[in-house]
């Protein structure tokens, strides 16, 4: 039984509340051992302080943290301060971001794309960081083409980054087409899936529809029909999840990135049921 690559993402709670769950969400998670616990902006992504905060209680609890860095409403100076702190920190993985635009009018900073970001961050700090990049597998939202956004992914990547997670999807052909295309381009970078547990449909399709990832007609379909049963609800989804990285590790996948929306059941539910068929997560 193989091992493969595991990591679980949270984001910064907003309340005093919202952060004493998060503690106990870390304290059930940690025992699972994931390689890293990855932590985002959190809603707009304009204020990197509730993002350090959390990478800094996960350091400091023994764990290995990623804060997210992004481009949105930064300056190379406060980008400068930021890694400088985190690596003062013994913080020594990031993932780097363009980050998503706040409003139309909102302000991009001085760096306008991921790759320029990734970049500064190695001459800045050489090899201290191990970087990740984001990829979309069913396409960017705002790429014109895939053939676009296949150009964007491979300059990140030349930029100096180290490994890419994905978007999440649930459609495995997607995840495996971006890979070999991307393999085409002489890009051998780990790209690890990004994995999201089904449990409440109405915010999974608000969610879908804004970041641009697809729920298939029949999945949709049958999470609408079950209303307000949520535990078949979550039955259901914890079956298409599992089956999803069934196929992706069968397919080669190095591993998943799992997206938590800081609760740890789902995340504990799918592990368990993967290592129930054979695979260590």
């Amino acid at each position: 039984m193989s091992s493969h690559h595991f990591s679980i993402e949270f984001f910064p709670p907003k309340t005093p509340e919202a952060c004493e769950k998060l503690r106990q969400t870390r304290a059930r998670l940690y025992p699972l051992s994931p390689e890293y616990f990855s932590v985002t902006l959190g809603a707009g992504g304009s204020t990197q302080d509730g993002t350090q905060d959390v990478a800094l209680q996960i350091h400091q609890e023994g764990q290995r943290a990623a804060p997210h860095v992004t481009c949105i409403g930064t300056s190379r100076q406060t980008i400068r301060e930021k890694i400088m702190e985190y690596k003062s920190l013994g913080i020594r993985h990031l993932v780097a971001l363009r980050g998503d635009l706040p409003n139309p009018y909102g302000e991009l900073g001085e760096f306008h794309y991921a790759n320029e970001l990734v970049e500064f961050v190695r001459a800045e700090t050489g090899d201290w960081f191990y970087i990740d990049v984001a990829a979309y597998p069913e396409m960017h939202p705002e790429a014109k083409s895939p053939q676009e956004d296949l150009i964007n992914f491979v300059r990140k990547v030349r930029a100096g980054a180290d490994a890419a997670i994905t978007q999440y999807f649930y459609n495995p052909d997607a995840y495996f087409r971006f890979v070999e295309n991307v393999r085409k381009e002489g890009v051998d970078i780990p790209v690890i899936a990004g994995i999201m547990p089904i449990t409440n449909y109405t915010s999974l399709a608000r969610f879908s529809d804004t970041c641009g990832a697809e729920i298939p007609r029949w999945i949709r379909l049958k999470l609408e029909s079950y209303g307000d049963d949520l535990d078949s609800l979550r039955d259901f989804g914890l079956d298409v999840v599992t089956r999803l990285c069934e196929q992706l590790l069968a397919g080669g996948a190095p591993g998943f990135h799992f997206y938590s929306l800081n609760q740890a059941g789902p995340v504990e539910a799918l592990c368990e049921r993967l290592r129930t068929v054979g695979y260590r997560v």
